[in-house]
This record gives structure tokens, sequence and C-alpha cells, in this order.
């Protein structure tokens, strides 16, 4: 696994950005098509977790290629070393050591930069602000 620097961690967000973005959109249009056809077909007591998961009740050449986008964007993102952990947030973790520890950089879309750090064994709700280095 790619251990990241703050630095070089905060040197991909303006590249990855855009495509959590775009998958956070894509999310967003499946799951409205989703409900929507649901309510539709009269599945109106189905969870939303299962009308967009993999085994949907709906046929897969309908969404096959909406859920194929999705998965090759969460792909394209984690070929820069860093771990989608959340679509509907647009949350990315980067593995990253931390006074000899191993620690996961946390971003959330819309954040300008990284700011918070996380034990890899805890998540966002645990995540802590990142001091700046002593001079």
């Amino acid at each position: 696994m790619k251990s990241f620097s703050l630095e070089r961690a905060n040197a991909l967000i303006p590249r990855i950005a855009p495509l959590v973005f775009d998958l956070l959109a894509k999310r967003r249009d499946l799951a409205i098509t989703l409900l929507e056809q649901s309510t539709t077909a009269g599945g109106v007591g189905l969870p939303a977790a299962r009308l967009a998961g993999v085994r949907a009740p709906f046929p897969a050449p309908k969404y096959g290629e909406r859920k194929s986008e999705i998965v090759r964007l969460i792909h394209r993102i984690e070929a820069f070393g860093c771990i989608v952990k959340d679509i509907d947030l647009g949350l990315l973790d980067f593995p990253s050591i931390r006074d000899g520890q191993d620690v996961y950089l946390c971003w959330k879309a819309g954040e300008p930069q990284i700011t918070h750090w996380h034990p890899i064994d805890e998540g966002f709700q645990s995540r802590k602000p990142i001091e700046p280095a002593a001079e």
C-alpha cells in the first residue's frame, strides 16, 4: 500500500476532486432513477440501499452501465493510491504514517485540502485536525 505525506496527498486533490464530484453526481443520478423507478413499479417499501446495491431488483441491462460507470470512477480514483470510503459523502482516505503509526489522511469532497487524519481502525467520526508543523 502506498504511503502519502500530507504534501503529496494535498497535491493530488486538484486532480482527484473532479473525479469525486463526477462520482457523486453519477451516484446521485442512479439513486434518483432507482427511486423513481421503484415508486412507479410499486416498490415503495424497498430500502434505498437495496435499490442501488449490486443485487438491485431491476434488470442489469437497464442500470448495469450506470453502475459500471460508478465502479470505473472508483477504480480511477483509487489508482492514485487513496481509498474511496464513502461514495455518498465523497470521503477519501490516504494511507500515511504519523508518529510511527499507520493512519489515514482524511479528505471530504468540497474541502480545499486535507486538514484531518484518523487511525486506520477508526472512521470519519474520529478524525482529528492536523496541527501545523512546529517551526
